[in-house]
Order: structure tokens, then sequence, then C-alpha cells
């Protein structure tokens, strides 16, 4: 088990750390050039580097573990063997222990969790990157799960977020293929923003209570949470009696049911995006409760610390360019149709012609394009049949930093929920009917309200 210590929060310690994976990093390359340039070579020195990268995280843990786990899901940002190895924040969760979590409840309360409780289990239940969740009792309440942040916490985000800038600047002087630098500012920028949203604990509360009003629809159920016994570092809610992904495949339920809670996820998800837009952007599958038989709703959602609001204009532009690559790869419209809109997004300047799109970028972007969409390329889709995330080759890396021009501070909250949906309904082997783009797009035109921002 990982150290119950409080994650390190001197600027000087955390400093020492990433200077020296920083210090790591410069050596590996040099270590590198004198070997044989082979693509094993290549790919064992994007893990080293990977590994140096997680090492640093993972000794700063806190918020910088949750670093961790937002850059394993840019698929376009690092190479595949680097997020390979920062993917493994997902399954560190260091427990704090009893004294520290009754100096929360001190700062917060004013009172031990005990006096405040009719029962407190001291022992977590479960615990993500920023904090970790007990069961308790409460009067008029019942069961509830109390959600309690690491200590000192929220004072380490920008100085973790400007140590690992400097770490990923070391490791664009490799020879690896790494976006431009503007590319990765943009997407440290949502990290940070993200973060500072997740470590406020009333932010999360608003949000449990938002999406419970606007996306319980049926299948779906979302915890409320209760707000005399909820801080910026405390959050008490509703106890949802439910078995995680692995745990309810493992009681072997039926096709049927399977495909069942696949499409109570699909229709939730495209719902959230192109009615309400605004999403759950945290979507791995600890966040997710299947319950049990004679349950209100199929699924539980968790832990709305991490949400995006999706502007009207990325929502059309996202429709745009799954609508416009759906068409046959004979069709002329076809890569007129994704220029514009990724122009439109700002992923790609305006001054990018069609047959410089169409010769260096659409190949680079290609894979990536066909396993987002593949869902819509059939009315009825299994996803046992889904293909796992294409692994971008170095050479289309390289295209990609010549010309993606920005990441627009919605993508990488989007992109994150994307793959943990197709994460989660490929593990679930549902099949799910999805419709089109254009179908879905056409949502809020005809049935949303305005969303009022996270």
């Amino acid at each position: 088990m990982a150290s119950a210590d409080p994650p390190r929060t001197s600027k000087l310690a955390r400093g020492s750390i990433t200077g020296l994976a920083a210090a790591r990093i410069g050596m590996a390359r040099l270590g590198h050039r004198v070997r044989t340039p082979t693509a094993q070579a290549q790919a064992d020195h994007e893990a080293a580097l990977g590994r140096i990268l997680f090492g640093a995280l993972g000794q700063l843990r806190g918020t910088a573990l949750k670093v961790s786990q937002l850059l394993s899901m840019h698929p376009n940002l690092l190479p595949e063997r680097v997020r390979q190895e920062l993917q493994r924040a997902h399954h560190q969760a260091p427990p704090i222990n009893r004294a520290l979590i009754g100096r929360v409840f001190r700062q917060s309360f004013g009172q031990e969790p005990e006096a405040l409780f009719t029962q407190f289990e001291p022992t977590a239940f479960a615990a993500a990157s920023l904090g970790q969740v007990h069961r308790a009792q409460l009067v008029g309440h019942g069961t509830v799960a109390v959600k309690v942040q690491y200590p000192g916490i929220a004072s380490t985000i920008a100085s973790d977020i400007a140590l690992m800038r400097t770490a990923l600047r070391a490791l664009a002087h490799t020879d690896i293929p790494m976006p431009g630098d503007h590319v990765v500012d943009s997407v440290m920028n949502e990290i940070e923003a993200t973060l500072l949203r997740e470590v406020d604990y009333l932010q999360e509360a608003e949000q449990l209570q938002w999406f419970a009003r606007n996306a319980a629809l049926p299948g779906i159920v979302i915890a409320q949470p209760i707000a005399s016994h909820t801080r910026p570092h405390v959050l008490t809610q509703q106890y949802l009696q439910g078995l995680h992904l692995d745990a309810w495949l493992a009681t072997h339920p039926t096709p049927a049911q399977r495909d069942g809670v696949g499409q109570c996820l699909w229709d939730w998800f495209m719902h959230c995006i192109f009615v309400l837009g605004r999403i759950h952007a945290d979507p791995h599958p600890g966040n997710f409760l299947f319950l049990p038989e004679g349950a209100s709703g199929a699924v539980g959602i968790l832990d709305f610390g991490c949400t995006q609001t999706l502007s009207p204009g990325f929502r059309t532009g996202i429709a745009q360019a799954w609508s416009a690559l759906l068409r046959a790869p004979t069709d002329t419209l076809r890569h007129t149709g994704v220029l514009q809109a990724y122009q439109a997004l700002g992923l790609v300047g305006p001054g990018l012609t069609l047959p410089t799109f169409t010769a260096e970028l659409a190949p680079a972007l290609a894979d990536m394009q066909a396993w987002q969409i593949e869902p819509f390329t059939q009315t009825t889709f299994d996803f046992s049949t889904k293909s796992p995330p294409p692994i971008t080759a170095p050479e289309h890396q390289r295209a990609l930093g010549r010309h993606l021009a920005q990441v627009p501070p919605e993508m990488p909250g989007f992109e994150r929920m994307w793959m943990g949906l197709m994460y989660l309904l490929t593990r679930l082997g549902a099949r799910v009917h999805t419709g089109t783009p254009d179908r879905h797009a056409a949502a809020p035109q005809m049935h949303s309200r305005p969303s009022s921002g996270n």
C-alpha cells in the first residue's frame, strides 16, 4: 500500500524532485543518441522517459498524480509509450491517516467527524488522487458517502503546473515528437483550470445538483449532496449501493443487461454533449456504479468535480467534422468539410490550404478520426468489436506538431470524456443504437435550454 504520509507540499521539495526529473530526461536523451536507432530502441526510450515523468509525479503525489492521469488521456500530446507509463497514476491511491482526517474536519467544521455523524468509518472505502471517501451514518439520511480532501492539496496546484511545464519542456528537447509549445501550454492551462475546480467541493456539490436537475434521464442516478455537511474540503452526499465495472461483469450479466446499461450511458453522454452542452469530463470506470436489480436506475454516476461546458460553436464544429468524416473517402467534400470544421474550431489556422491539409495533416489524423467516429458507422454498433485507440506514429506526431494551431479549451475535457465512454462501452461489450452526429447535433435546437456554465 502507498505511504499514508500527506503529499509533500514544500515548494523547495517539489521543485527539487522536478529538477532531478528534468536532469534525468537530459541524461536519457544523451544515452539514447549513442544507441542503434531502431523502432524498438525508440519505443524503449519513450517508455523510459515516461517512467522518469511518472516517478517524479508519483513522488509529488496529490495534484501531480492527477496531472499524470489527465496527461495520459491526451492522444495527440504525448507519444503512446509515454502515455502508457503515465496511465499508471489511475491505480495510485495514497491513503491519509485518521489524525489528518480529523484535522480536515476541525478546519472545516470545528468538530471531529464523530461529532457530526452518528457513525463514521475511519477507513476509506474508495480513494482517488485528490481525496478519499468514507462511509458514515447521518440522521435523516441513513448511509452517506463523505469525501475528504488531502490536506494542503489545493496549495500545490500552481507550483505543480509550473513544474510540469518545466518537465515537458525538457521532454520537448529530446528526440521524441512533441507538439509546439503553444499546444502544450493550452493543454496545461486547461488542466490547471480543471484542478482548481476539482479541489473546490462546494463547486462539485453545485455540479451534482445541476446534473441531477437537468440530466436525470431514465436509467441514470446521480447522488445528491447534503449541504449541511459539505464544505470546500469535505463533500457529503447520498450513498449509492452498486458494483463497479469489473465487479459487475464478474456477476455475468446477460447480453440484454449489458446492452441496456450501455444504451443508458450512450444516451446520457449524447444528451449531455449535444443538448445540455455540459459533460462529465472524468469518466474512468471508478466513477460509475452498476446498480442492483429493482433500483430506480441502471447506472449511478459519481465524482462531478471535473466537468466541462461545451460552447454551441464547439458542439457544431465537432458534429460537422464527424459528419464530414462519415462521407466516402472518394467524396471531394470529405476533406473540405473536415478542414472547415477544424478551422472554425481553431485547431488549424485559416491559412492552411486544402492540398496541404490533405497531403500532410489528414494522414496523421486518419487513424484517430476513424476510431472516434467508428460507433456512428452503423445504426446499431456492437462495442465488442470496437477497435483499440490507435498509436500515433512518430512521423504523424511531427505533422501534428507542425500544423495544429491550438487546442480549444473544451477539447481536452471532450477527448477525455470520449475516450472514457469508448472504454466503458467496449468493456461492457454492449450493442448500442448510436444514430448519427447530425441527429444528435440537431437536439440543441429542438430540446435544449442554455447552459449556465461551469
